[in-house]
């Protein structure tokens, strides 16, 4: 599995974009809805083919008939840096493969793009949703690739739990990535970017 992007979530989108845009001192661009979920969200090209995106309840839809993902449901207070997300080229074969459960595939569109994203039937991910959450895209072209260049680049995510040595153990022989480090703490997760602005901040 590899590190696909990150999610910033908020009691609305203007607020999560919002948080994103003062943090980073950039723009964010419009993303989309989300079926089955019924959230919406806005998007950040982030460089090394990743990207960032500000999402929320969409409270123009209807109500989903399952918890949405992210553990939006229960989401309250401030703007905050929430999710971190990998993509597989075999969803089915990680899922089983990993020791936790990350959830059952769900299978998902925005327009043009198709993809399968692994939601826990209660919408929260293990370890206090400091687990990712995993997704295998099935369109040739990443979104990445389709937003434009903003000059950030993720330098580190740090993913802080108590049980921070169960959490990265489990996830050794899948992810490997230098940018991020698992400590003990407090359950959150906090990354740092490079952006033309100077180093910038985004935490839970």
């Amino acid at each position: 599995m590899l590190l696909d992007h990150l999610a910033v979530s908020g009691a609305t989108l203007a607020e999560a974009t919002a948080h994103v845009e003062d943090a980073l001192d950039v723009r964010m661009q419009l993303g989309g809805e989300h079926e089955v979920f019924h959230t919406h969200n806005t998007l950040l090209g982030l460089e090394d083919g990743l990207y960032l995106e500000a999402i929320a309840v969409n409270p123009d839809a209807p109500d989903p008939d399952r918890p949405r993902w992210f553990d939006l449901d229960r989401f309250s207070g401030p703007a905050r840096l929430t999710n971190w997300i990998c993509r597989s080229d075999d969803l089915t074969g990680e899922l089983a493969a990993v020791r936790m459960d990350l959830g059952a595939p769900v299978a998902l569109q925005r327009g043009d793009l198709r993809w399968s994203m692994a939601v826990p039937a209660s919408g929260r991910l293990p370890f206090d949703n400091c687990a990712p959450a995993l997704i295998q895209w099935q369109t040739k072209v990443h979104p990445a690739e389709k937003l434009a260049p903003a000059g950030v680049r993720l330098k580190r995510l740090t993913i802080r739990h108590p049980d921070a040595d169960d959490l990265g153990g489990a996830l050794r022989d899948h992810l490997q990535d230098d940018r991020i480090a698992f400590e003990a703490g407090e359950a959150g997760l906090h990354a740092a970017f490079g952006t033309p602005h100077g180093e910038r901040m985004l935490g839970s």
